[in-house]
């Protein structure tokens, strides 16, 4: 065994795909590339996300208390990089990258069609917000694009690295 610094285990327990964050406040609406989040339960669906009190969405998402947690195919992990190296303080980031709102049906921020996958969620518990940026959200709505087959993630490995899903393996299990 090789001792590994602290500031990579992050890179060894990253938990999902990357995602595309909408948020909503103002009368403008913003899109923010995110990594760290989880499900915390299956019903009601819970996911537990940090959003940074430096990111511009995060007065949003206090404020609106909704978002959007889109999820891209590989395909457009370019575009997701590019979205997570801007700010939306400054730039209409939707415009800049070629990504088209569409109205949610629960929420106030847009899905995004070019995702595979949009989930319209409303913040439910905000008591880690100050102390660690995490708020847990309720997906109230979930929509796919049945026109994207067999989608696959992008998984952030840290420092511009990122895994693709790929291969399938099932194995029998014993949970309902």
């Amino acid at each position: 065994m090789k001792e590994l610094p602290l500031s990579e285990v992050y890179q060894l327990l990253e938990p999902g795909p990357v995602v595309l964050l909408t948020t909503a406040h103002g009368g403008k609406s913003n899109v923010m590339t995110m990594s760290w989040h989880m499900m915390v339960e299956f019903e009601p669906p819970l996911v537990a996300c940090v959003v940074s009190s430096a990111d511009y969405s995060f007065a949003a998402m206090v404020a609106e208390q909704d978002c959007v947690i889109a999820i891209p195919a590989v395909e457009l992990a370019p575009v997701a990089v590019k979205v997570g190296n801007s700010s939306g303080r400054t730039v209409d980031k939707f415009k800049k990258f070629g990504l088209t709102p569409q109205p949610a049906e629960l929420v106030t921020p847009p899905l995004i069609a070019e995702c595979f996958a949009n989930l319209e969620c409303r913040v439910v518990d905000t008591s880690l917000v100050d102390k660690y940026d995490i708020f847990i959200l309720e997906v109230v709505k979930a929509w796919t694009d049945p026109k994207q087959k067999r989608p696959r993630t992008i998984h952030h490995h840290g420092y511009g690295n990122f895994v693709v899903d790929g291969r399938t393996i099932v194995l029998k299990s014993k949970m309902p």
